[in-house]
């Protein structure tokens, strides 16, 4: 069973989950829970998609409360048992689920992925690996471009892949973070808005967008915070002055009501400009413009936004650990 939510035992499993996915990352041969989730959910969409716009909106709902609540169930008994047959094994097999909902080595490797062709003068190459993690066209992006659609993947799946599976797993342990993780592949895979999914994925976006309100804007918040132990030449202070303010200003104006709080504060701390034009199967898509354009976008902003990316989680951590601390003191 998992352990108490917003407990001392649940930040020391954390801790361990963090460390090991830093050291191994999700290697290839070792199944991976949001394969599974992924595979379930492709079955019960090709069953249930179809039909009236509102005969498919309903069944939308059933299959997000349906996949949800299994991955939960599931998550929840398997450590109840493991927990029965010997406390360690709970615990073990906690670490190991808490490990698997993380993401650091793996946003960091994906982006490093795109920023080492860059360097070299490999165009193609970047091209094709940053095809690899966003969903618009790379075909004719120039180094700028490739850039940018790699920093804008950092800011927002510092959220999806690190902050918000820790939030939801200090609130209810490795069955919750992996319900979270059932939320976003849920999104990921039905909540576009195309014609298929407009109305079966409606329920799949919406609860996404809930489960990510609170943790993008504490992230936004942490990563303004881990900036502040940044070497501090005079423009960067003025610069983290505006990033608050100019977040809170312009994050509104993302399509997304998550996405553009960590993307607008990354942009003011790189000082660069996010956002713009992008095209997503020769459809063109304006963005609003994040962010003041002190510096153009260049290959060098990669490897920034991944030292703001790990700042964002590990102040994250701490404040969530603070809120911990607190309650065990008052307990």
């Amino acid at each position: 069973m998992s352990v108490e939510p917003l407990s001392l035992a649940l930040l020391a499993l954390l801790l361990g989950a963090i460390a090991l996915d830093l050291l191994i990352g999700d290697p290839r041969w070792l199944p991976h829970p949001v394969v599974a989730m992924g595979r379930l959910i492709e079955v019960l969409e090709r069953r249930w998609n179809h039909g009236s716009p509102r005969a498919r909106r309903c069944k939308g709902f059933l299959l997000t409360g349906c996949v949800v609540a299994l991955v939960y169930a599931l998550a929840w008994s398997g450590l109840a048992l493991l927990a029965w047959l010997h406390p360690w094994l709970g615990r073990i097999g906690e670490l190991l689920l808490l490990a698997s909902a993380l993401a650091i080595k793996g946003l960091r490797d994906a982006a490093f992925a795109v920023a080492d062709p860059l360097v070299k003068g490999d165009l193609a190459g970047a091209r094709r690996a940053v095809a690899m993690i966003v969903g618009r066209d790379t075909d004719t992006l120039d180094e700028a471009g490739v850039t940018r659609a790699t920093v804008e993947t950092v800011a927002e799946n510092t959220v999806d892949g690190i902050t918000a599976p820790l939030f939801w797993a200090l609130l209810g342990g490795a069955p919750l973070a992996l319900a979270y993780k059932a939320v976003n592949t849920l999104d990921s895979m039905v909540g576009h808005r195309s014609e298929r999914y407009a109305d079966f994925g409606y329920a799949s976006a919406r609860l996404d967008d809930l489960a990510n309100w609170v943790p993008a804007r504490l992230t936004a918040l942490s990563m303004w915070l881990a900036a502040l132990a940044l070497p501090r030449a005079r423009w960067q202070g003025v610069r983290r002055q505006r990033a608050l303010a100019g977040t809170w200003r312009e994050a509104p104006g993302h399509p997304s009501p998550n996405a553009g709080w960590p993307e607008a504060m990354m942009a003011y701390l790189l000082g660069v400009q996010l956002g713009g034009t992008n095209t997503y199967g020769g459809r063109v898509s304006e963005r609003v413009r994040l962010g003041e354009p002190h510096e153009p976008l260049r290959v060098v902003h990669i490897e920034r936004a991944v030292r703001h990316m790990h700042g964002a989680w590990a102040v994250f951590f701490l404040l969530m650990a603070s809120v911990a601390g607190v309650r065990s003191a008052w307990a």
